[in-house]
Order: C-alpha cells, then structure tokens, then sequence
C-alpha cells in the first residue's frame, strides 16, 4: 500500500478516505484482498476510530464489504456496478460540460489548458501520473458550475468506474483520453454545449472498447457474473 503524507487541511478520516480510495484504485489493494482497521491504521498512523469511519463510508458504495470480526473484504471488478457508475457519471456531467459552456472564466479555461499540458506531458510517461490529471480536470469542470457536492456523491460511486480507468491506462495502447479532454475544451472555450456534449459523450463511450480488452487482460480481478 503507498501511504502518500496527509495534509494539513484534511481530518484523519478524510485522509484515512483519502488513501484508501486511492490504493483501491490503483489496484495497490488488489480487488478480492481482505484489509483490517489495525492493519491501515498502523500504516497511517492513525487510531482505528477514523479507519473505521472511512471503511463505512467507502461500503456505502459496494468497493468494501464489512465482514463482521474478520475485516473488510475489496469487491471484485462488477460490470453491472461499473455501468452504473458511469450512467452515474454521464447523467451528471454531460449536463456539467454545457453549463461550463456559459460558466467557464478566463482563469478556469487557463486552470483546464494548463491540466492539459500536464497531460500531454504524462501521457506515455506515467499512467498513474496522468490519471490523477484526468481526474483533476473532471473536478475543474465540477468546480467551475459550482457543484462539489455533486462532485463527491459522484466521486463515491466512481470508484468502480476509476479502477476500470487506471487499468485502461496500462492497457490500452492508443489511449484517446488527452485528445478528447482537448475536444471537450475546446468546446466550452467556444461556449459551444452541443459539441461540448458530444465530446463528453464521445469520452465515455471508450469505455466498451476498453472493457473487452481489460476484461480479457485481467480476468483474475473481476467478478464471475461478469465474465
């Protein structure tokens, strides 16, 4: 597990949420893998009382199951939760690019160019790198139509989706993923919301090619009824 340092803004539960998510994500705690609250906590350096906080939140969304006296058990990779992430997601944030349309500043458009070019940057360098880039440009967009609520209910049940993410990062060989941020740009600095939407529609409909070559790749991390 890699246990980045925790900020000084951050509660221990947010940073106990924090590095839990992210190692999940990442595959760092591979899917099928049992994880106690002793365990995480001592790695954190943190009491189990904000661990145990973080467990329950990230159950809430299927990613762990509790099983009493025995620990936290990390779901395997489900279709079925994947899709519904990402109707999740879809719903929510083809609505997001149109808005930005009309929303966006000159400084948000300098804040997503400037993900941008961090993200060419990344691109064939570092996947892991590159996808916190590619989440810190969704955020933008939430951030700029002023809806960071929506943006953690979201974020929570993404998780399904992201896993999915950082293994196409390793996978894929002619990722898309810069190329269509850049269109989706595009579109909002020209206060265009239609191209805006079928930019951002166009983004996540790789997921199906992507998931036939994840699936094929990794068959010991997902789940038998989507196999």
């Amino acid at each position: 597990m890699i246990v980045p340092p925790k900020n000084s803004s951050e509660t221990n539960r947010e940073y106990a949420f924090r590095v839990i998510s992210e190692n999940i994500i990442s595959l760092e705690i591979e899917p099928g893998s049992m994880i106690g609250e002793q365990e995480i906590a001592t790695a954190l350096g943190l009491s189990r009382t904000p661990v145990h906080e973080a467990f329950l939140e990230l159950s809430k969304s299927k990613i762990l199951d509790i099983l009493p006296q025995k620990g936290c058990l990390v779901s395997m990779i489900d279709s079925d939760l994947i899709r519904e992430a990402r109707f999740l997601r879809i719903t929510v944030e083809t609505a997001l690019v149109e808005d930005a349309c009309e929303l966006a500043k000159e400084e948000d458009l300098r804040e997503l160019d400037d993900n941008l070019a961090l993200q060419e940057f990344y691109l064939s360098k570092d996947a892991d790198k590159l996808l916190a880039l590619d989440n810190e440009f969704h955020k933008l967009i939430y951030r700029i139509c002023n809806k960071m609520q929506c943006y953690y209910m979201v974020s929570l049940m993404s998780m399904h989706f992201d896993r999915v993410r950082s293994l196409s990062l390793h996978s894929v060989k002619d990722l898309k993923i810069v190329s269509d941020h850049r269109a989706i740009f595009d579109a909002i600095k020209k206060k265009d919301p239609a191209a805006a939407r079928a930019a951002f529609q166009k983004h996540m409909a790789r997921f199906d090619l992507d998931w036939n070559i994840i699936s094929r790749e990794y068959k010991q991390y997902i789940s038998d009824n989507s196999k």
